[in-house]
C-alpha cells in the first residue's frame, strides 16, 4: 500500500496530556498573574475564575462545592478516598488500570475492612445491577486505559446511604454529567479541556460535605489531603485558596481552554465534538477486517479514549510481548512520518491501540489518521514476512 497523501494537521493524540485546543499559542498565556502571590487579590480572582467557569459551563448545582486541588486526578480521588472511606462498607469498580488503583488503594494502604471488589478485564465492565450503592461506592466514569465507559447511571440509587465516587478525569466535558447521582467528582485540566498537568478539581455534594464534618477517620491525614479545620469544611478551600501553590501559568492555560468552551456553547458543544471524533474512527473500523475496538459491547465504548485491539488472525498468533513489539514498530512508523504520537495501548493494556478522542481533537484529522493506520499495518506484515523468509 502506498503511502497516503494526506496527514492530520495536528498529530497529538495522546490520552493525556492532549492536544491543546484548536488554534491555540503561546499568546494566550499573556495575562497570566506571574512574579505574585497567588494569595494576592489578582491570583486569587483568577484562582476563583476557574473555579466559576467550570461551575457554569458544567452546570454544577449550585449546593455542591468545587475546588481546585494538587495532583491532578490523582490528587483529587487520593483526597476524597482518605478523607471519607471507612465509615461504612465499600464497593470497589475496576475495569483498567487507574480504577484497579483506586480499588488496590482502598483494600492494601487503607485496609478498609468491609470492601466488595468488582473487577473484569479489559474491554469489559462490572455487572452493575450487583452493586449497592446504601455502601460507598468508588468507580470511574470513563476508563482511559481501556476505552470502557459506564453506559448510564441507573444503578445509582437516588436515596442511596452510601457516598459515589466518581473518577471522571476522561469523561467531564464529553458526557452529559449526572450530578445528582454523584457525590465526589474528580478531573483534571490535561484531559477534555488540553490544559496542563498538576492540577485537579474536587467536586462534592453536601452529602460528601456532611461526611466530611461527622466522619473522623482512623488514619493521619497528609496536608494535601485535608478539607476540614475543627470539624467543619474549610470553605476557602472552594473559593480558589488552593492548599498548595498553583501554577499560574497553568491557571491562564485553563481559563483560554474554559473560554474556548464557551464559545462552543458549554460543554454540550464539546460533548459534540467528541461524538463525532469517535464516530470517525467508528465509520473506518465497519470496513476494516482486521481490526475492533476494545469494548465488548457499543453501549460501554469511549468517545475520548478509543482502544482499538488487532482481530487479524496473522497478528494473534503471536505470543503477548511479540504483538506489544509489533505495536511498538507501528507507532514508531507514525511518529517518524509525523502522522501520530503516542497512540500505542497503554502499558499494562492488551497490545493495542488507543486514540485521544477528546474535544481538541479534529474530526478531520482522525479521518486522516485511519488510512495511515493501515498502511502501518500493512508494512508491519510485510516486514515480518520479509524477515521470515530470510
Amino acid at each position: 500500500m502506498d503511502k497516503p497523501n494526506a496527514k492530520p494537521q495536528c498529530p497529538n493524540f495522546s490520552s493525556g496530556p492532549c492536544a491543546k485546543r484548536p488554534g491555540w499559542n503561546f499568546d494566550v498565556l499573556g495575562s497570566a498573574f506571574l512574579g505574585r502571590s497567588h494569595r494576592a487579590a489578582g491570583g486569587k480572582a483568577k484562582l476563583k475564575e476557574v473555579i466559576d467557569r467550570h461551575r457554569a459551563t458544567l452546570n454544577i448545582p449550585e449546593e455542591y462545592l468545587v475546588a481546585i486541588v494538587p495532583a491532578s486526578d490523582t490528587g483529587a480521588v487520593e483526597m476524597a478516598l482518605w478523607s471519607m472511606l471507612g465509615e461504612r462498607g465499600v464497593d470497589c469498580l475496576a475495569w483498567e488500570s487507574f480504577s484497579s488503583d483506586w480499588m488496590s488503594d482502598v483494600v492494601s494502604q487503607l485496609k478498609i475492612e468491609d470492601v466488595r471488589e468488582f473487577k473484569v478485564d479489559y474491554g469489559q465492565i462490572p455487572d452493575l445491577s450487583q452493586i449497592d450503592t446504601d455502601r460507598d461506592v468508588v468507580f470511574v466514569w470513563n476508563g482511559t486505559t481501556s476505552g470502557v465507559r459506564l453506559p448510564h447511571t441507573d444503578w445509582i440509587k437516588s436515596d442511596r446511604k452510601g457516598l459515589t465516587i466518581c473518577d471522571a478525569t476522561s469523561a467531564v466535558f464529553a458526557y452529559e454529567m449526572d450530578w445528582e447521582k454523584l457525590d465526589v467528582i474528580t478531573w483534571s485540566w490535561q484531559k477534555v479541556l488540553g490544559g496542563e498537568a498538576a492540577h485537579g478539581m474536587l467536586v462534592l455534594s453536601p452529602r460528601a460535605v456532611s461526611r466530611l464534618e461527622t466522619f473522623k477517620p482512623n488514619r493521619a491525614l497528609p496536608k494535601i489531603f485535608r478539607m476540614t479545620n475543627k470539624g467543619k469544611i474549610n470553605e476557602g478551600l472552594f473559593r480558589g485558596e488552593t492548599i498548595n501553590t498553583p501554577s499560574m501559568l497553568a491557571v491562564e492555560d485553563c481559563l483560554d481552554a474554559l473560554k474556548w468552551v464557551d464559545s462552543l456553547g458549554g460543554w454540550k458543544g464539546t460533548q459534540e465534538r467528541c461524538i463525532k471524533n469517535l464516530s470517525a474512527i467508528e465509520n473506518w473500523v465497519a470496513k476494516t477486517d482486521w481490526i475492533e475496538f476494545l469494548p465488548e459491547t457499543q453501549d460501554i465504548r469511549s468517545r475520548t479514549s478509543i482502544c482499538l485491539k488487532i482481530t487479524d488472525p496473522w497478528f494473534n498468533a503471536f505470543d503477548a510481548d511479540t504483538q506489544t513489539t509489533m505495536i511498538k514498530d507501528m507507532v514508531k512508523m507514525l511518529d517518524k512520518e509525523n502522522v501520530a504520537y503516542d497512540i500505542a495501548a497503554y502499558a499494562k493494556a492488551p497490545a493495542g491501540l488507543r486514540i485521544w478522542g477528546g474535544a481538541t481533537i479534529e474530526s478531520a484529522d482522525l479521518e486522516k489518521l485511519c488510512p495511515w493506520i493501515e498502511w502501518a499495518y500493512l508494512e508491519l506484515k510485510a516486514s515480518r514476512a520479509d524477515a521470515s523468509v530470510t
